[in-house]
């Protein structure tokens, strides 16, 4: 299991007047998915990236684009981001007035669909829609911004979602987003996750992004 983990770094830590080339550094040094944080200043207090930040990261790459989106009512974005190229969008289970309703429309456009859950939210609340999502995004930080720490209470919830997605027929890949560095990776492995997200841990100042990436992945094996 641990050869198959995958790292997906978030290009919310990257250098917007860089960003082609780390993105295609981030490629070059391994990485399996490109992360993009979409938020609208309402569901999360910050303001990021839109659709045209996808589409040009989508020309930039040839990785799956990992569209988490951190936005009121999702289904406004759905078709625009399939359209331009995003292969798997992730919804928060807080933000949809009908997720699954909004699952199934990403999934009949032809996009993989994940859920993300919040560090207050029980991951019971998934148990529903195990059969449809491709996904499962644990935060361990509070959505927003990068670079905030780790919520180590989360591991449990980890573990839990594990043993929930092996108990049941579902081939959803369990995936954990905030805070995961050097430090941190090891237990989130261990705990079960199948996918990592790393924002500022892959890109920093201290080492290019190639090195973080096989820092992250030195310390998964």
């Amino acid at each position: 299991m641990v050869s198959e983990i995958k790292i997906a770094p978030s290009i919310l830590s990257a250098d917007f007047g860089m960003l082609r080339d780390q993105i295609v550094e981030a490629q070059e040094g391994g990485a399996d998915y490109i992360h993009i944080d979409l938020m609208d200043g309402q569901f999360v207090s910050n303001l990021t990236m839109g659709p045209l930040i996808v589409d040009a990261v989508r020309k930039a790459t040839d990785l799956p684009l990992d569209v988490h989106m951190m936005v009121s009512e999702p289904s406004r974005f759905v078709h625009e981001l399939v359209d331009i190229g995003a292969d798997l969008l992730t919804v928060h289970y807080e933000s949809a007035k009908h997720i699954h309703r909004t699952i199934l429309d990403i999934k009949n456009l032809g996009a993989k669909a994940g859920i993300a859950i919040n560090p207050g939210t029980s991951f019971d609340v998934i148990k529903e829609l195990l059969d449809q999502i491709d996904l499962v995004l644990v935060m361990t930080v509070n959505p927003g911004y990068s670079g905030q720490e780790f919520i180590k209470s989360m591991v449990p919830k980890i573990k839990n979602v594990r043993k929930m997605l092996d108990g049941s027929v579902s081939e959803a890949e369990l995936e954990v987003d905030g805070g995961v560095n050097v430090d941190t990776v090891r237990s989130v492995v261990q705990a079960g996750a199948d996918i990592i997200v790393a924002g500022s841990a892959v890109y920093n100042d201290k080492y290019t992004v190639a090195q973080s990436i096989k820092n992250i992945r030195d310390l998964i094996f």
